[in-house]
C-alpha cells in the first residue's frame, strides 16, 4: 500500500514537509530549467546559458598553476602522502592552527591590509550558508527578526529562516538612490516590527551587495554602526565578496569602520565570510564566523562540529593562502579580469540601450529591463521572466526572488562561463530586446537558437509565486507593493 501526502505529513516532522526551504521561488526555478537543458556549446548549443549563479571561475588557471607547482600541498598526492595520517586523523573542531592564520591573514588581505584578523577568533563553519545559519542561532531564538536591507539574496530566507525560526524583515531601499540603506528606512523597518511585537535582534547587510554589485561607503557603514548601537542590536556584515571590488570607491569593511572614533560595543558585531566568490571555492565548502564576542565565538565553535570543514580541504587552503606572494598575484589578476569582464558584458548590453545599476564589485550585474515590461506589475515580470528562460534560453534572476520592491530588475551573472558563451549570452540579450523593441514578430515566436528551436512550457501561478517563503514576509512594510 502506497504513502499519500498526507501519510507523509505525518510521519515527518512539519519541517521536513514544510516550505521553507523557498526551493519554489523562481531564483531557484531558473537552475532547475538550465539543470534539465544546460547549453554546451557542440552538444547542446540551443540549451539554457547558467547565468543565475555566482561562480567566479575568471582565475582557475592561476589556481591550476600553482596546484601543479606545490604538490605537497595535497595529501592524496606521493609529494604530500607523509601528511596524510596526521591530517585524517585531526578532528579539533578548532580547525587546523594553520588554516585558521591563513584565512586571518588573507581576510586582511583582501580588505587591503587596512585591518588585521585574529587568527583565534575564526571559526568554521560548512560555506557562507552554515555560517549565517550559525551566527542566526547564536544571536536570536524562533520569532526574533533581523533587519534586512532590500534586495537581498534569497538564499538568506533559508539560511537564517529555516531551521532557526528568525524572520528577515525588509528595510525598504528604492532605485531612486540606486537602493542605499538610509537611516529613516531603519528606522521605519524597525517601528514597524515593534508595533507587530516582533523582537529584532539585528541588522543583516551584504556588503558588496549581492545582487547590486555595489560597495557600502564610509558615511553609510558608520551610520549602521550608530544604529545598532542606539538600538543596541547585533550587526552581521556579510562581505564573502570583499575581493570581487574590481575599482573605485574601494570595498570599506566593518572591521575598519569600528576602529575609528566611533561609539560601538564590538560584542554587536559579526562578519561572515567564505572562500565561494574571492577564490571561487564553492565546493570547498569554507565559511567563516569571525565575532568580536568572546561568547559568540565560543558557542558558534562548539555549533561548528554541525558542519566543520573537511582537514584535507584546511591543509590545502592553509598551504595556498600561505603563499602570500601567489595571493597578491591572485587578488590582483582576479580583479582585472572582472573589470575586463565586466566592462564587455555592460558594453555589449549598452548596444542595445540595456542599462545596469552602476557597480563596481561582485560576479553579476543588476539589469534594468523594465522598459520591457507589459505593464509595471510583479506578474509582467514574471511573464518576461519565463521567456528569457524558455525561449531566450538564459537563467537570469528577477528581481522580485530578490525581493525588490520594484519590477523590471533582473542579477545576471557573468563571471561563470567563458568568453565564448557570454558572447553567445550577450547575442540572444541583443537579438531578444531588439526584436521586444521592433515587435515585428510576436514574442512566443521568437527565434534566439541556432535551430529555430520551437519550445512550449507551463508557467507557474502568480499567487503561488508569491506565497514562496522567499518572498515578503507578511509583517514586511513592502508587502503590499508585492501584491
Amino acid at each position: 500500500m502506497g504513502f499519500t501526502v498526507s501519510n507523509q505529513q505525518q510521519l515527518l516532522s512539519k519541517m521536513a514537509t514544510g516550505n521553507g526551504h523557498g526551493e519554489n521561488s523562481p531564483y531557484f526555478d531558473g537552475w532547475k530549467a538550465y539543470d534539465s537543458d544546460p547549453f554546451h556549446p557542440t552538444k547542446n548549443p540551443n540549451g539554457v546559458i547558467q547565468m543565475g549563479l555566482a561562480e567566479n571561475e575568471l582565475c582557475f588557471d592561476l589556481i591550476e598553476e600553482w596546484v601543479l607547482k606545490n604538490p605537497e600541498a595535497s595529501i592524496c598526492t606521493a609529494a604530500g602522502v607523509n601528511e596524510f595520517k596526521d591530517i585524517a586523523i585531526f578532528q579539533d573542531y578548532h580547525g587546523l592552527p594553520e588554516f585558521r592564520n591563513a584565512v586571518a591573514n588573507f581576510m586582511g588581505k583582501t580588505r587591503g591590509n587596512q585591518v588585521t584578523f585574529d587568527p583565534d577568533r575564526i571559526v568554521m563553519s560548512g560555506g557562507a550558508t552554515g555560517a549565517h545559519e550559525m551566527i542566526a542561532f547564536c544571536l536570536a531564538d524562533p520569532g526574533d527578526a533581523f533587519l534586512v536591507p532590500v534586495p537581498y539574496y534569497p538564499g538568506f530566507d533559508r539560511d537564517l529562516g529555516w531551521r532557526t525560526g528568525v524572520q528577515l524583515i525588509p528595510v525598504a531601499c528604492e532605485s531612486s538612490n540606486s537602493f542605499k540603506v538610509t537611516k529613516a528606512a531603519l528606522e521605519a523597518a524597525y517601528e514597524k516590527a515593534q508595533k507587530d511585537n516582533i523582537r529584532v535582534k539585528g541588522l543583516l547587510i551584504t556588503n558588496p551587495s549581492n545582487p547590486l554589485g555595489t560597495v557600502l561607503d564610509r558615511e553609510t557603514l558608520r551610520s549602521l554602526v550608530t544604529f545598532i548601537n542606539e538600538k543596541k542590536i547585533h550587526l552581521v556584515s556579510d562581505e564573502i565578496y570583499a575581493a570581487t571590488v574590481f575599482s573605485q570607491p574601494s570595498f570599506i569593511s566593518i572591521a575598519e569602520i569600528i576602529e575609528e572614533d566611533i561609539e560601538c560595543d564590538r560584542n554587536l558585531v559579526h562578519i561572515v565570510y567564505s572562500l565561494s566568490k574571492d577564490m571561487g571555492f564553492p565546493g570547498f565548502r569554507v565559511g567563516i564566523v569571525y565575532s568580536y564576542n568572546d561568547e559568540v565565538v565560543n558557542c558558534a565553535r562548539k555549533m561548528s562540529s554541525f558542519g566543520l570543514v573537511s582537514t584535507q580541504t584546511q591543509h590545502l587552503i592553509a598551504s595556498m593562502l600561505s603563499d602570500n606572494e601567489f595571493v597578491d598575484r591572485f587578488i590582483a589578476q582576479s580583479a582585472q579580469r572582472l573589470k575586463a569582464r565586466h566592462m564587455r558584458f555592460t558594453m555589449g548590453l549598452e548596444q542595445v540601450g540595456t542599462s545596469c545599476l552602476k557597480s563596481n564589485g561582485g560576479l553579476f550585474v543588476w539589469m534594468d529591463l523594465h522598459k520591457l515590461l507589459k505593464e509595471q506589475t510583479f506578474e509582467a515580470e514574471m511573464a518576461l521572466w519565463r521567456t528569457i528562460i524558455h525561449e531566450v534560453k538564459l537563467n537570469v534572476s528577477p528581481g522580485s526572488s530578490f525581493h525588490c520592491p520594484e519590477p523590471g530588475w533582473f542579477r545576471v551573472c557573468f563571471a561563470n562561463m567563458d568568453d565564448k558563451t557570454m558572447e553567445i549570452a550577450l547575442k540572444r540579450i541583443r537579438t531578444f530586446v531588439q526584436q521586444d523593441k521592433e515587435a515585428v514578430v510576436p514574442r512566443k515566436k521568437n527565434r534566439f537558437c541556432q535551430n529555430n528551436l520551437r519550445l512550449s512550457f507551463k508557467s507557474r501561478r502568480m499567487d503561488d509565486i508569491m506565497m514562496s517563503p522567499c518572498m515578503m514576509s507578511p509583517q514586511s512594510p513592502l508587502v503590499r507593493a508585492m501584491t
